[in-house]
């Protein structure tokens, strides 16, 4: 089929007969952690979770006999990598970064190192650094098609997304595969093909069959794209499929909470949402239980899950992991140091020009009065057509701020009509202002 400008999928029923083209009409794209570069994580490990430690113990073992194997050197760095997922705790990142560059300056070759290298930049959120090592390792080997996941993820995440999707295609039509469908799903969530991305998602999941936790993660993701349009409980049986194939699935678990939350059950989705900062304490994880607690009335359970943020995100930022954006987002949502998060969104959005940075800028100005600037940004953050609840109730909010009250009055529309439930925050409002 003939290449176009932007990434379809013909999706057929064979797992290797994948239409790939790049079609019409692209306006550029992003995504916070995207579904891509999760995707990498979820693949590109040596080691399932549950057997993971054991692994990191022969690897550790074989290293104190023979420090300078290689070979072992860059499985425990990915081994480590899979431990940070499994666990949430990022002293793991740092773990891997020195056993990959104690492999690398034992081997400056060593493709492994270098791509792994090269994920663990994009799980740190430096994108520019994760594209620098994605170009290594596929100058090393241009027919790996992990290296085209790690250039095609910070791509993306750096506003590049024509290339992106490029890169993502070449990729699938080198090898079909979870981590490629998954990646094309993503690209079609980007562009606002919401059908093109949850049959390549689909894709993903009958790849995935009988893989455990990776099986399980494409179901998260399968239902994380319900999720977007509304589809509760679409999403939540995809939820509970993954918890089925994997239990105790802290992934699973807190997407099934906020499909629980949209159906209306918010006690239901306290549980698993507590269950899952139980098994991971990431803080989107604890930002939503704290958003939980409020939405039924307790202030004081809420408050105290605001402040572990703080602590865990310094956490994250001693081992390597930039947090500005999300940072950034968690203080405006909430009302907190709103200048200082103005010019902390403004340093985000300078590091990712994605359609989050600049949506996340938008809403920063807005909170802060700089309305005509918060229209520039929000309209660059709508640019490539991305279906997202979320940004719509932004604009809205943006063209209130500037007196524009039918046209605000028509973004909430637009966003509650997309997902009646897309915010614990925001969505009571936009529906207030409605009646």
């Amino acid at each position: 089929m003939k290449r176009q400008r932007l990434i379809l999928v013909a999706a057929t029923a064979g797992l290797t007969a994948v239409a790939l083209t790049l079609g019409d009409g692209l306006r550029g794209s992003s995504a916070s952690l995207t579904a891509a570069a999760q995707a990498t994580q979820a693949s590109g490990s040596e080691a399932s979770p549950a057997d993971t430690p054991a692994l990191v113990a022969r690897l550790q073992a074989t290293l104190r006999l023979n420090p300078n194997d290689v070979r072992s050197l860059d499985s425990l760095g990915l081994a480590y990598q899979q431990r940070a997922r499994e666990t949430g705790d990022p002293t793991y990142y740092t773990k891997s970064d020195e056993a990959l560059h104690r492999a690398l300056a034992l081997a400056p070759r060593d493709l492994i190192a270098t791509s792994g290298l090269g994920s663990l930049a994009l799980s740190r959120h430096r994108f520019r650094e994760a594209l620098v090592l994605g170009r290594r390792a596929h100058a090393v080997s241009p027919t790996t098609t992990r290296n085209y996941g790690v250039i095609g993820d910070a791509l993306v995440e750096l506003g590049r997304y024509h290339a992106a999707f490029k890169t993502f295609d070449t990729m699938a039509s080198i090898q079909p595969s979870l981590s490629s469908y998954a990646r094309i799903s993503h690209a079609r969530q980007l562009l606002g093909d919401v059908p093109g991305a949850i049959a390549a998602m689909k894709l993903a999941v009958d790849a995935a069959d009988g893989q455990g936790e990776a099986a399980a993660w494409t179901h998260v993701q399968l239902g994380l794209i319900y999720l977007s349009v509304g589809r509760f409980a679409a999403a939540a049986t995809e939820d509970r499929q993954a918890l089925w194939i994997f239990p105790d699935y802290a992934y699973a678990l807190d997407a099934l909470a906020r499909a629980e939350a949209g159906l209306g059950h918010y006690r239901t989705a306290i549980g698993f949402e507590q269950q899952a900062v139980n098994r991971i304490p990431l803080p989107q994880y604890v930002s939503t239980l704290g958003d939980l607690f409020g939405a039924t009335g307790n202030r004081q359970l809420a408050d105290r899950q605001y402040e572990l943020i703080g602590v865990i995100q310094r956490l994250l930022v001693a081992n390597g992991v930039k947090t500005d954006l999300e940072t950034a987002l968690f203080n405006v949502d909430h009302g907190i140091s709103l200048h200082a998060s103005l010019a902390l969104a403004r340093l985000a959005q300078r590091e990712r020009p994605s359609i989050d940075g600049d949506d996340v800028l938008a809403w920063a100005l807005e909170r802060t009065g700089h309305c005509g600037e918060a229209l520039r940004y929000s309209k660059r953050a709508l640019r490539l057509g991305t279906l997202d609840a979320l940004k719509f109730f932004h604009r809205g909010m943006i063209e209130g701020c500037l007196g524009h009250r039918t046209a605000q009055h028509a973004w909430y529309g637009r966003a509650l009509r997309l997902n009646p439930h897309f915010s614990i925050l925001w969505a009571p409002v936009a529906r207030r202002e409605l009646r």
